[in-house]
């Protein structure tokens, strides 16, 4: 086992220990509650769009564990992932969809890597299958419209085309081989949102109520981290273009999207909430950049000094909290991750301030995208 290997543990650990419960105390359910200590009501916000990226999680963590020969770890986080998904059909009053095509498509990206990585240690019941794939493709697809010449909605209300959304569904169109879709939103998306000055993607197209549209211009790291995906995906499928566009973005990134931090490259951030997510999305997909042979070595290398250093800087900037009076489990310990590469976590997330999921599931993201680097 590396030391990344340990370090992706023992985020997995703290995040499972902090957040993970059984919904409502019922057997066989699982998910994670979105703070710690719970300032939240039972019935109150339960983000689930960050679920789709506690799945996401546990799917590497599973991934991790089986190819190091801890089969019974890898069954463990797999178990988890599949109560998750179970348990936000449940949570979700007996529905995996809801009126933000960006958050179903997370879900959907989730369930399918659920899937597909999940052959040695049993199938997903046919019941999930059914209901959080077929039922979220189609709703999402509703969303994937010619209006303003292409893209995703951002909701059901059908007045804001996004990456957020547009993203995620052409990353998924991708990996189920529909490659002339996720071009076709690719391209979309570098016509009307690429920004030539930074060679980054802005964040989408608003449709005001008299008709006129406006571009938002917010540069956010998540929207780079998806569309860098989705040209990682095509590019292994042989389209030269997309190679080219993948090599440009992560140039991009390291460029404009980064600041010095005593000699390693922190990411930017965007403090906590969902923003708290964002950065970790970018960061799983510099690690499939820098696995990738379609791309040229000098990209790779970029893309997996970027995993690198923010995942330094966040294992050395951690910091390790008694939760024996909360958890009611003497000397018990969990390790607390700073929302912000470039800040420690005593300073970023001081002691009694309550913990979010969203930034806590960014750290454990960025280290195993580390661990599957370390090889």
């Amino acid at each position: 086992m590396t030391e990344w290997d340990q370090r992706a543990r023992a985020a997995a650990d703290s995040v499972r220990r902090l957040f993970g419960r059984r919904l409502l105390g019922m057997p066989f359910t699982h998910l994670a509650r979105v703070d710690h200590p719970v300032s939240r009501p039972v019935f109150g916000p339960w983000n689930y769009w960050w679920q789709a990226h506690y799945i996401d999680a546990l799917v590497d963590e599973s991934i991790r564990e089986h190819a190091r020969g801890t089969d019974a770890l890898a069954r463990h986080a797999r178990r988890l992932a599949q109560r998750t998904l179970v348990s936000v059909g449940i949570r979700n009053v007996g529905r995996f969809t809801n009126a933000y095509y960006d958050d179903m498509a997370w879900m959907l990206l989730a369930a399918h890597r659920l899937e597909m990585h999940g052959a040695t240690h049993g199938p997903l019941p046919r019941g999930t299958r059914a209901h959080a794939g077929r039922a979220l493709r189609r709703t999402i697809s509703r969303g994937d419209t010619p209006d303003l010449g292409g893209g995703v909605f951002w909701n059901t209300a059908h007045d804001f085309k996004n990456l957020p959304a547009t993203g995620p569904w052409s990353l998924f169109r991708a990996r189920i081989g529909d490659l002339a879709r996720a071009e076709a939103l690719i391209d979309w998306s570098y016509t009307h949102l690429h920004d030539p000055s930074t060679g980054l993607l802005q964040d989408g197209i608003e449709i005001d109520p008299d008709g006129g549209t406006r571009r938002t211009p917010h540069i956010f790291t998540y929207n780079q981290g998806t569309v860098l995906g989705t040209l990682t995906e095509l590019a292994t499928r042989g389209h030269r273009e997309s190679a080219a566009r993948a090599t440009d973005l992560v140039a991009s990134v390291h460029a404009h999207l980064t600041t010095d931090a005593g000699g390693r490259l922190a990411l930017r951030t965007h403090g906590d909430g969902d923003g708290g997510l964002f950065t970790g999305i970018l960061v799983r997909y510099l690690a499939l950049a820098a696995r990738s042979p379609a791309l040229p070595s000098a990209t790779r290398e970029v893309a997996a000094r970027l995993v690198r250093d923010n995942a330094h800087l966040l294992w050395d900037g951690r910091e390790s909290r008694s939760m024996s009076k909360t958890l009611g489990m003497p000397s018990s310990q969990v390790t607390v991750f700073s929302p912000d590469p470039a800040a420690p976590a005593r300073e970023s997330q001081p002691p009694g301030i309550p913990i979010e999921l969203s930034t806590q599931l960014q750290a454990w993201t960025i280290l195993e995208a580390a661990a599957s680097l370390s090889e």
